[in-house]
């Protein structure tokens, strides 16, 4: 047992590796003041090295500090170092290109331009945007560019002391799991302080081997976004709508500004405090517009603008939540799955209306997203295809589509965590592309005389009243991920009953099923329409629960909802 400070460490290689890093560490003023502070806390000091940060489809991501368990330049680098081994080794020379996105999270620039200077001592030119840009732009540089990778910094919606790497492949979408092993044993097999080549980013920019993305390429972008209009001939639509607008201080402000304005949208508030990129998040620590705190300075400047409609985008700008106005004291936020409905709804609609819906329509969604969007693909002769959680999944179907020359095929994806995409222009979720439709819609609707809510109640109506909740049980640190695991292996066991809805059957994903790959994901189909999806967050240190109830009205779902959740905080204790 070794002392620090008082504090007891009893894992030797956890104290040897973090004095490595006392020795190692040259850079970065932030880390080497938080090591030295490291040795006052053994708890935090263990969390901070019990292991390496996790690297899989989703890149990394994990709290900002010193440490391998932390998102630093240092861990930064090997995950770089490591990708560039993959391409370099799977790549022709001509194709060794990677391009580089970050937002508006602290140290997104610093661990951005870190990547690009070891790409660039590794042969590999990197192409990075001159400002920050949401993750849509950066999945459709990979393409536009012809890049063999691309990576975007980000955390996408989580707190303030997270940061992320998220890598993309040639495809535009992020990376398999077979690719992401392949880079994991590429990274495993570095010293995080001897095996990283880099150069200087200045010096790279003089030799050419590192450049800026070039304006065009974000100016095709956003004439993309705008062709996923569905506003043809002489419909009528209404563009003299209020709309109030909040990027949540990250990358959103210039591009659904610019594509609004450009499509005629003209009455745009936007949220003050909330508008200058800023990784802080001061007026709303968990900056994800699935919550409705993040969203209450816009539903406050929504009544005092009596705006029709309020739009919120998370700091990478791959998500958007909406409220829309019910009356002049009362706005409604929508769920997810609600605004995906209505999205679908309008698209299949108007396509048909136009006569320009393709000949085998298709429509992808996640398997934890509300089934209803079936019954709407049904009704418009639209093919569904169900994926595991994650827009990758979506993106790689839209590659399949592609590469049968079927591409325009694809006509919607969209999962519950509010993420949409209408066009292939892009292979991962598009808060851009989803705030200019969310708008058209309206806009159309409000020349109609139809209310969104009055809408969303008809389809309600049509195909039955479904409920879809979704619970986050939160299990920190190194306890927390084992107690996750026994909670899903103790489910895995058999679970009969949830509320009074009896378990039909029990769909097991961790070694695949129905053509999908392995995943620890478990679906109970309950009786009555009904389901409960579980399982480990892939970004977070949380178990996720995707509860769907159909009944007859929204209070009867509520009710039998709550039920389930009394059911399910038998199986689940994290905290």
């Amino acid at each position: 047992m070794v002392v620090l400070k008082g504090k007891d460490i009893r894992d030797i290689d956890i104290l040897n590796n973090y004095e490595r890093w006392i020795k190692f560490i040259n850079k970065d003023e932030d880390v080497k003041q938080e090591l030295k502070e490291l040795a006052d806390s053994s708890d935090k000091l263990y969390d901070a090295f019990y292991k390496n940060l996790s690297f899989g489809t989703g890149g990394l991501r994990g709290i900002i500090g010193a440490g391998t368990n932390r998102m630093n330049i240092y861990t930064v680098g090997k995950a770089s170092q490591g990708l560039s081994n993959y391409i370099n080794k799977n790549f022709q020379k001509e194709k060794r290109k990677i391009a580089v996105s970050y937002d508006s999270r602290e140290k997104s620039e610093l661990f951005a331009k870190t990547a690009c200077c070891i790409f660039a001592a590794n042969g590999i030119k990197a192409e990075i945007y001159k400002e920050l840009m949401p993750t849509p732009c950066l999945s459709y540089a990979v393409r536009k560019l012809g890049c063999a990778a691309g990576i975007m910094i980000t955390a996408s919606h989580n707190p303030a002391e997270y940061n992320g790497y998220k890598v993309y492949g040639a495809d535009g979408c992020q990376i398999t799991t077979d690719a992401a092993e392949k880079i994991l044993v590429e990274i495993e097999q570095l010293d995080i302080f001897k095996d990283i080549q880099e150069i200087d980013f200045q010096e790279g920019i003089l030799q050419g081997k590192i450049c800026y993305i070039e304006n065009h390429v974000y100016d095709s972008y956003i004439e993309e976004v705008k062709q996923q209009s569905l506003v043809k001939g002489n419909l009528k639509i209404n563009r003299d709508i209020t709309i109030v607008y909040t990027p949540l201080n990250g990358t959103g402000l210039k591009p659904i500004l610019r594509v609004l304005k450009e499509s005629g949208y003209k009455k745009i508030y936007v949220v003050e405090e909330q508008k200058n990129p800023d990784g802080r998040f001061p007026t709303c620590p968990y900056p994800n517009p699935e919550n409705k705190e993040a969203m209450g300075l816009g539903l406050k400047m929504a009544k005092e603008k009596q705006a029709d409609l309020l739009l919120a985008t998370d700091p990478d700008c791959d998500r958007v939540g909406i409220a829309v106005q019910r009356n002049e004291e009362d706005y409604v936020l929508l769920s997810g799955n609600e605004t995906g409905l209505l999205l679908f709804d309008y698209i299949c609609s108007r396509r048909r209306e136009n006569g320009f819906m393709p000949d085998n329509p298709v429509m992808v969604k996640t398997i934890v997203t509300t089934d209803m969007a079936e019954q709407i693909a049904e009704n418009y002769g639209v093919q569904t295809i169900n994926v595991l959680t994650g827009f990758k999944f979506i993106g790689e179907q839209i590659g399949k589509l592609e590469e049968k020359g079927k591409v325009d095929s694809y006509i919607f994806g969209f999962e519950e965590s509010y993420g949409y995409l209408s066009g292939s222009y892009v292979r991962d979720k598009d808060a851009v592309n989803a705030s200019f439709l969310i708008c058209e819609m309206y806009a159309y609707y409000k020349a109609n005389g139809i209310n969104l809510l009055d809408k969303l109640e008809e389809l309600y109506l049509r195909y039955g009243f479904c409920l879809n909740t979704l619970y986050s049980y939160e299990c920190k640190g190194a306890a927390g991920f084992e107690k996750m695991q026994e909670i899903m292996e103790e489910m895995r066991v058999g679970v009969g009953i949830f509320g009074t809805k009896q378990v039909k059957e029990c769909l097991d994903y961790k070694n695949g099923l129905g053509g999908l790959p392995k995943s620890d994901v478990l679906k109970f189909i309950l009786e009555d329409n009904c389901s409960v999806v579980i399982r480990p967050s892939g970004t977070e240190p949380k178990l996720k629960v995707y509860v769907s109830v159909s009944a007859l009205d929204r209070a009867k779902a509520e009710e039998e909802t709550k039920k389930i959740e009394k059911s399910l905080k038998e199986y689940i204790i994290c905290k």
